[in-house]
């Protein structure tokens, strides 16, 4: 019995070094492209290269359109690359909105190592430049999945007219704990995207876009963050949407075309 329980806390710590070490790979799916990658559209865009750092070099596409109405400031999920998640500018392009889409480090052309403060620096970086070129009060973020941390810090720190957060996590421990309940994520999570925390700072109106059948970030989370702030921060429930289809309900559009339609 003592051999045994040995055995059993031994596999135990191994699990925790393991989840440690390896957290990134199991958090960040990226997909990367040359950096002689072409991207073609058949609306007007331009790409951009933001320094952050000597040496790292983040990657972005800016669509742009003629007196635009605004700006949406569209933050990834954890997978593949702007290439990928371009498809979705058309969704508020259409209502003449400019979009600017970035690669976080490691993904499509952004160069540099992904650590939690470096990464919120880097689109404090970003939005400085935006900020530059735009009114504030025309600036929407828009934080989808695991950009919804950087959206709501972003909104935190600054003075956007609106946060759109869409499929967010009450914050990334929380999201993790569901899959390794029995592991000590608050020690060991090396990225905790603390968005119960930044978001009682938003001072614009807040609005959170989640499905009712997510199974990876299921809707009580966002339920909890519009209880911190109910006043500020609509909750639009899509019934029967999941993680990754908000998109493909009338109800997602419906809501796009009131707050961007002028």
């Amino acid at each position: 019995m003592p051999s045994m329980l040995i055995y059993i806390i031994a596999a135990y710590v191994l699990v925790l070094i393991i989840i440690y070490f390896f957290q990134e790979r199991l958090i960040f799916k990226p997909e990367k492209l040359d950096q002689d990658f072409i991207y073609k559209y058949d609306v007007p865009f331009k790409e951009l290269f933001f320094e952050v750092e000597e040496g790292v070099t983040l990657n972005g596409l800016h669509f742009y359109t003629n007196n635009p109405n605004g700006l949406i400031l569209y933050l990834h999920g954890n997978t593949r690359s702007i290439k990928g998640w371009s498809k979705y500018a058309r969704d508020f392009y259409r209502y003449n909105y400019d979009v600017v889409m970035v690669d976080y480090r490691g993904f499509g052309k952004s160069t540099g190592r992904r650590e939690e403060k470096l990464m919120l620096n880097d689109m404090q970086v970003v939005y400085d430049y935006l900020a530059v070129q735009y009114h504030e009060n025309q600036i929407i973020v828009y934080g989808r999945s695991l950009g919804s941390g950087f959206a709501a810090r972003l909104a935190s720190d600054n003075a956007p007219r609106y946060l759109i957060l869409d499929a967010p996590y009450f914050n990334f421990r929380m999201a993790v704990q569901r899959f390794v309940p029995i592991m000590p994520m608050k020690w060991i999570l090396r990225f905790q995207f603390e968005t119960n925390k930044w978001i009682r700072r938003v001072n614009c109106h807040t609005y959170i876009l989640h499905g009712t059948k997510d199974w990876l970030i299921p809707i009580n989370q966002s339920e909890k963050l519009q209880a911190l702030n109910p006043r500020k921060i609509t909750l639009i429930a899509i019934k029967g949407g999941g993680h990754n289809n908000l998109p493909s309900f009338p109800e997602y559009h419906n809501f796009l075309r009131d707050i961007l339609a002028p």
